[in-house]
């Protein structure tokens, strides 16, 4: 069998290829670093640019350059790489964030031959327009304007020809590469560059399902039916397969554009403190949320510049969290604020995030250490995205596994308080997110929390309950019979047996008692 980090022809060349963009942007230092080429390092002084020395430019600049020159596999890799501030040290993580998914556009009437492939039906008979030339273009897919019919304002987004297979072809390479960087690299153990690719190639093989992200957006609209904070554009479900999707058009402002929302008159106040609201009602409440709240997905309906609602697109990537994450979520954000360490290291035990056996007081001590300079700030100037980031960092030297939905969690809460603060350089976060978090805790915890429950048990408690009075009579013959005995196999347990034997005959009688009480729920019920 191949080793897994041996490389085809074709690999090798476009890794040859990768190599010299990298010389070109003045990375060649990070080449040689490889264990394999250090014996040939000397090389590094011999190459001409070296003679003379070079422009200085940072060396995070010299990456995303690198990036973009790559192609958009890696520009998006890139992008997923800045939210992995766990990983890479900030000035890199920054500098990333910055690379724009913009790729030339393929020709429209390519675009149009694809829709027609994929409905079936000529363009002129699916829609009474229909703009050859594109609104946008990215490197998943690209947008057309058109209107139904019926007349129906409408964006075709048409996912860009033979993409999967370039896809395919340089996640392949960057397994072979993690592979290497595992094998040779000293810190490549430690990082788990493997992972970070598999979690990347999820991610961008799921956008390449228009399918997927209609739906998405499906669930995304219901969740903010009629609300006034979120409007999510309609999807034209008869209009829409895996490779192209038909979504109703909105118009409104790009929350980028500054001076066009100050020129309407638009609060930008009110608008930070919606986007929060937003967040944590999608987390806390829906449990789905918007994964990439970049600015060029949202825009702002500026009908009522005094309440203003925000407008999203492009729903590939979103994120959900199990129940358990949630709550402990929720709780570690309540006790990070009342600096309650002890607590956060607890809960991190108690959720499984970090191994069994970890020392509490230990963990507890890194987590003050990188908690406490930050408590020093004002409240409105803390972020809980950078919050949740140092916990990440600190909680990695404890060997937890960083959980992808976190990951998504942390990178899109720091793109909502970065909008929100560039809005209101006044909003104070925890002012706005504590109401949830405590509402969402009472649902969970104490009374409220048991009488939910009770009420989303009753449908199967009034089906079960029928069959509660043969139970019980089931129950009770047996134990008549003698069929039902209880073996100890502990030797220190055998002295129970004798009380065990007196209270069976008293859980008899509480049987017989609680069956005659759900019989009389039963008729009271009737």
């Amino acid at each position: 069998m191949k080793p897994t980090w041996l490389l085809t022809p074709g690999e090798a060349l476009r890794l040859a290829y990768i190599n010299l963009v990298l010389i070109r942007h003045g990375l060649d230092e990070v080449i040689l670093t490889i264990h394999l080429l250090r014996p040939v390092r000397f090389v590094y002084y011999l190459f001409p640019w070296n003679w003379f020395g070079r422009k200085e430019v940072p060396r995070a600049v010299r990456i995303r350059c690198a990036l973009e020159d790559l192609g958009p596999v890696f520009v998006k890799f890139g992008q997923m790489l800045s939210t992995r501030r766990d990983l890479l040290p900030d000035d890199i993580a920054d500098e990333l964030a910055k690379l724009q998914d913009r790729v030339p556009p393929f020709p429209g009437e390519q675009a149009r031959d694809l829709v027609e492939q994929a409905l079936g039906r000529p363009v002129g008979e699916l829609f009474a327009e229909f703009e050859v030339e594109p609104m946008a273009s990215a490197s998943i897919a690209q947008v057309h304007a058109a209107r139904l019919p019926s007349g129906e304002a409408v964006v075709v987004k048409v996912l860009r020809p033979g993409v999967e297979a370039v896809i395919r072809r340089d996640v392949a390479l960057m397994y072979r590469v993690a592979a290497l960087a595992e094998r040779y690299w000293p810190d490549g153990r430690r990082l788990r560059p493997r992972e970070v690719v598999a979690e990347y190639e999820k991610t961008i093989l799921d956008e390449l399902d228009l399918m997927r992200e209609a739906a998405n957006a499906s669930q995304l609209r219901r969740n903010f039916e009629g609300s006034p904070d979120l409007y999510i554009p309609r999807v034209y479900w008869p209009y829409t397969r895996q490779t192209v999707m038909v979504m109703e058009r909105i118009y409104g402002i790009s929350i980028a554009d500054m001076e066009a929302l100050r020129a309407h008159g638009v609060n930008f106040k009110r608008l930070s403190e919606k986007g929060v609201e937003i967040f944590f009602t999608q987390v806390f409440r829906h449990n789905f949320f918007h994964a990439d709240m970049h600015p060029g997905n949202i825009f702002i309906a500026y009908d009522h510049p005094e309440d203003p609602q925000y407008m999203a697109v492009d729903f590939g990537i979103v994120g959900t969290l199990s129940p358990e994450d949630r709550r402990y979520l929720a709780e570690n954000l309540v006790a990070f604020f009342h600096r309650d360490y002890k607590r956060v290291a607890e809960l991190h035990l108690e959720s499984g995030w970090v191994p069994e056996g970890t020392r509490v007081d230990e963990f507890e001590s890194a987590i003050r250490t990188v908690s406490e300079p930050i408590f020093q700030r004002p409240i409105k100037e803390i972020s809980l995205g950078q919050l949740l980031l140092r916990l990440f960092q600190t909680a990695r030297r404890f060997n937890m596994e960083i959980q992808p939905q976190l990951v998504l969690l942390q990178k899109t809460l720091l793109a909502v308080e970065g909008l929100g603060r560039q809005l209101d350089p006044e909003l104070d976060l925890w002012a706005t997110a504590k109401p949830f978090l405590d509402r969402w805790m009472s649902e969970q915890i104490g009374a409220r929390a048991f009488v939910q429950g009770v009420q989303r048990q009753l449908p199967r408690m009034a089906e079960r309950m029928p069959e509660a009075p043969e139970l019980a009579f089931s129950v009770l013959r047996k134990l008549d019979s003698g069929q039902t005995r209880v073996q100890w196999e502990s030797r220190e347990l055998r002295a129970l047996r004798e009380e065990l034997r007196a209270a069976n005959r008293r859980t008899v009688w509480a049987i017989i008692a609680g069956a005659l009480l759900v019989c009389a729920a039963v008729l009271w019920g009737r």
